[in-house]
């Protein structure tokens, strides 16, 4: 009989883990966490395995951390949630488009009631 090769695994602390266990360790709701990786895209990017699954590593659940921290216990917008994690990581948020209108500029907007109206 022949005996296999051991694989060469990195150590179970270093392995990213599935949304439920980066739940558990966080403390929120898995759906939290996936309106947080699209708020949060800037800073929160789990790795996917094939299946597209989503594994998070030791960096992503400290950024977690860090965000619900603000959210929950400091009480920080989403916008200044951004702000200070991109002074605390060094990434430039892109540029939010003008409030009240979503970026369609108020012009357009009334061209579009006008016609809806006739």
């Amino acid at each position: 009989m022949r005996k296999r090769k051991r694989q060469s695994r990195t150590p179970i602390q270093e392995r990213p883990v599935p949304i439920s266990t980066a739940s558990f360790l966080v403390g929120v709701e898995t759906h939290t966490i996936r309106y947080w990786e699209r708020e949060f895209a800037e800073f929160l990017n789990p790795v996917r395995t094939e299946g597209g699954q989503r594994r998070y590593r030791r960096e992503d659940i400290e950024v977690l951390q860090e965000i619900k921290r603000l959210l929950k216990e400091e009480l920080y917008t989403i916008a200044g949630a951004k702000r200070i994690l991109s002074q605390k990581f060094g990434v430039r948020t892109p540029a939010e488009p003008s409030e009240g209108n979503n970026g369609v500029h108020s012009e357009a907007k009334g061209r579009k009631r006008a016609a809806a109206k006739r």
